[in-house]
């Protein structure tokens, strides 16, 4: 599939249909975590983003509803910003935030300065992401990120596609924290952990990175 058939796909009725299975409240989002971690993502948060100021400047790549950033900014953090590439889970982002600013833009594509936020991050985006445009989202991602990238994506030691729904060429299992190593080796791994499914053999992982001092 190119990269325009993917774009397609991911803002017409499939996107739509992937926006409305996910757009949870918060107690919902919560409680989904809990059921499939055994952790809550408020409590990942938090232990990600211990030393984070509450006035860090924070991108998420992906933000579909905008429930991940909802959750930050009832943990006190500010300066919020997020971007999709879809209408229509913008549209209802907007609807449901208040306080974050929300631009239509893609992973490979971020429409900011270098190192214009504190930490980038995404939540099940890179997964979606086809593996030869991956290099280029990594490259925006950690340009765009004055010192952290922080991530979680489903986990296995190589690139694996996954069948999704279906279909082929939408989702791919992979090291992504390795990835980005590989790429931008002037990021160092500050922390990372692996979540294993409760009810399967499924992992996935937490990962942040921190830009080297120069």
């Amino acid at each position: 599939m190119s990269e325009a058939k993917q774009l397609e796909q991911w803002t017409g009725d499939f996107g739509r249909e992937y926006t409305d299975r996910n757009n949870l409240t918060l107690e919902q989002l919560e409680a989904d975590y809990s059921a499939k971690y055994g952790v809550l993502r408020s409590a990942l948060n938090a232990e990600f983003l211990a030393a984070m100021p509450k006035s860090a400047r924070i991108l998420e790549v992906g933000c579909n509803v905008g429930n991940q950033l909802l959750l930050l900014q009832k943990a006190g953090y500010r300066d919020l910003w997020g971007i999709d590439i879809g209408d229509y889970a913008l549209e209802k982002a907007k609807t449901q935030t208040t306080g974050i600013n929300l631009v239509k833009a893609a992973a490979q594509d971020i429409p900011f300065k270098d190192g214009f936020f504190d930490l980038i991050f995404t939540s099940g985006v890179l997964i979606h992401i086809r593996p030869a445009d991956l290099p280029e989202a990594l490259d925006e991602i950690c340009r765009a990120s004055k010192r952290f990238v922080w991530g979680f994506e489903y986990y296995a030691e190589k690139c694996e596609e996954i069948n999704y729904r279906g279909n082929s060429d939408l989702l791919w299992k992979n090291d992504f924290k390795r990835v980005f190593l590989e790429k931008h080796p002037e990021f160092t791994l500050s922390k990372s952990r692996k979540l294993k499914y409760l009810d399967s053999e499924n992992v996935d992982e937490m990962f942040l990175l921190e830009r080297m001092k120069r």
